[in-house]
């Protein structure tokens, strides 16, 4: 349970709207005041935060923050059931803000167009009772970790991939945190559900528990998701849990941390990244030798027969680290992926490894915005 705050009184329109929940015991008036009183900080209102702030707008959670720097755009449709066409380029936190005071008008709903970093999380999250995780980039999900433990605040975390969801929760003092089940992953070579394709009814099902744990901490009923990892298989439709505990060397969490602060961390191998834009790589194709760099697709299997630049050297993300040693030697890397992000990705690792990279600015999709669509 949270700390007890100040529990306001509940009106009848309040009564009426909340009756099913005051049906149940465990919650009755006194938890629907609690729930009024409490404020719930959503980051990222994408896949998984759509559900999760809906059903929270929804039961009544009296101010809701909604984080998020991004635009709507038509391929989040698919699974980001906050919004719909007519939401189509417009901020994220602006047109979910509109949607869930459309559901329900008697909370206070806060948009923060920002983005979530190392200089702004810590006045961010000051704000709020409780942090829900969202994002699907994982160097900010250990940002979000590490200000929560560091702050104090409770954090309840979901990740999708694919056809697989993930689910955590974090309270301070009471059970191991994010670093403790997964110490060092900042640098994984994992794609964004953009890239790597998810099913578009799998956050549905992880943004609804992520509500749920929010609900049961603000309430202190039932039991929350500490030291436990809820794993959810969707082509399987199997639940499963896995035990863990915290760790005494955890960077964040431990005995002897090593997170204090969070001032962003040094990356020397950013001296060895350039980017290029579409323009760029164009022009660098046309000189008379353009074999003083290579270029390295990082896509699937499936998008790279869908259409790539001819002359390119095919190694999917996931297997880059394994054959690392099939793109010649001396020559800078160009890497080339959907939209930025993996090529990204696969610069980090080559910078670690000694190796000039150039990452394509926009992917393909900046290069088929300029040249037309590639074919196979």
């Amino acid at each position: 349970m949270l700390p007890r705050m100040f529990t306001p009184a509940l009106t009848p329109a309040d009564e009426a709207r909340y009756a099913r929940h005051l049906a149940l015991s465990e919650i009755g008036a006194a938890g629907q005041a609690r729930l009024k009183a409490a404020s719930v900080l959503v980051v990222g209102a994408g896949g998984l935060g759509s559900p999760a702030a809906l059903y929270l707008a929804a039961a009544g959670i009296g101010r809701l923050g909604l984080a998020d720097f991004d635009h709507v755009d038509l391929s989040n449709l698919q699974r980001q059931v906050l919004f719909g066409t007519a939401q189509l380029g417009q901020p994220k936190a602006l047109a979910a803000r509109e949607r869930l005071l459309g559901l329900n008008p008697d909370i206070q709903v806060i948009a923060h167009e920002q983005k979530v970093d190392a200089g702004s999380v810590q006045a961010l999250f000051a704000g709020y009772d409780l942090i829900l995780d969202g994002t699907d980039r994982l160097p900010t999900r250990y940002l979000i970790n590490d200000a929560c433990v560091l702050g104090g605040k409770p954090l309840v975390s979901a990740a999708i991939h694919r056809f697989e969801g993930q689910a955590m929760t974090y309270v301070p003092g009471k059970g191991p945190c994010y670093r403790c089940l997964f110490p060092d992953g900042e640098r994984a070579l994992v794609p964004s559900c953009a890239e790597a394709g998810v099913l578009g009814v799998l956050p549905g099902v992880m943004g609804s528990l992520q509500a749920t744990e929010a609900i049961k901490l603000i309430l202190g009923i039932g039991e929350p998701l500490l030291g436990r990892l809820l794993v959810y298989d969707a082509l399987s439709l199997r639940f499963q849990e896995f035990r863990f505990r915290r760790r005494a060397d955890c960077a964040v969490c431990g005995d002897a941390p090593r997170i204090t602060d969070l001032a962003p961390p040094l990356e020397p191998d950013l001296a060895n990244i350039d980017s290029w834009t579409p323009a760029q790589l164009a022009d660098a194709l046309k000189t008379p030798t353009p074999a003083n760099f290579v270029m390295v697709d990082v896509r699937e299997p499936q998008e790279w027969e869908a259409g790539h630049l001819p002359g390119s050297l095919h190694i999917p993300l996931g297997q880059l680290t394994a054959r690392f040693g099939e793109i010649p030697p001396a020559q800078p890397i160009v890497f080339i992926c959907a939209a930025g992000a993996r090529s990204m990705a696969a610069c980090r690792f080559a910078a670690q490894s000694g190796r000039d990279a150039i990452n394509l600015d926009g992917g393909l999709y900046g290069w088929a915005a300029e040249f037309g669509a590639l074919r196979a």
